[in-house]
């Protein structure tokens, strides 16, 4: 079977960048006892990575290079942002240490509303500057692997894939609606 749209499709992985004096660095790998699996097509992946495996099969290699203006675009200096430590305080109203901490990712909401990861860069007595980019903005991605399985996606996993969970990124509420299922998540039914 081929890779297509709509069709679930596991692999490994080896993902370089560009790193000093001209040698590839190792950022991330997913090997064959942690595949990663996604469904083709429907826009889980970046649509150039797509396009390079599309029409390939299980048992194919692949190794391809995805420009970064292709991939995370241009690293942002203006995504650098310095915010009062305020803005971060958990419910009784004091800084919330335990989640805002040097590299870590964290949501935050925008003022229209929307979710957007943060990674949390300096912490001060007063300030918390943050960087917007996506961690592999500025770099050029190599990536390395083989095709280990491709089948048809099950009707309910294009139901969960065309009807997300909505209210995932509400900065660390929970959700009033979990059930017990192999996905976690019943829908939205708001946090808490």
């Amino acid at each position: 079977m081929k890779i297509e749209k709509e069709k679930i499709v596991q692999l490994t992985y080896s993902l370089y960048v560009d790193g000093e004096n001209g040698d590839e660095e190792l950022m991330e790998r997913a090997p064959e006892n942690h595949p990663l699996v996604y469904c083709h097509g429907v826009g889980m992946m970046l649509p150039v990575f797509e396009a390079a495996l599309a029409g390939k099969e299980a048992g194919e290699d692949f190794d391809f290079r995805i420009a970064c203006q292709d991939a995370y675009g241009e690293y942002d200096d203006e995504g650098v942002l310095t915010l009062d430590k305020a803005l971060f305080c958990d419910g009784d109203g004091e800084f919330d240490e335990e989640r805002v901490q040097v590299g870590r990712v964290i949501p935050m909401n925008t003022q229209d509303g929307q979710v957007v990861n943060a990674q949390v860069v300096e912490v001060t007595d007063e300030h918390v500057t943050i960087d917007l980019n996506h961690p592999l903005a500025g770099e050029n991605l190599h990536f390395v692997g083989k095709i280990l399985t491709v089948r048809e996606a099950t009707a309910e996993e294009l139901e969960r894939i065309r009807n997300p969970h909505k209210c995932g990124g509400c900065g660390g509420g929970k959700c009033k609606s979990r059930k017990n299922d192999s996905n976690g998540c019943g829908g939205c039914g708001g946090c808490e």
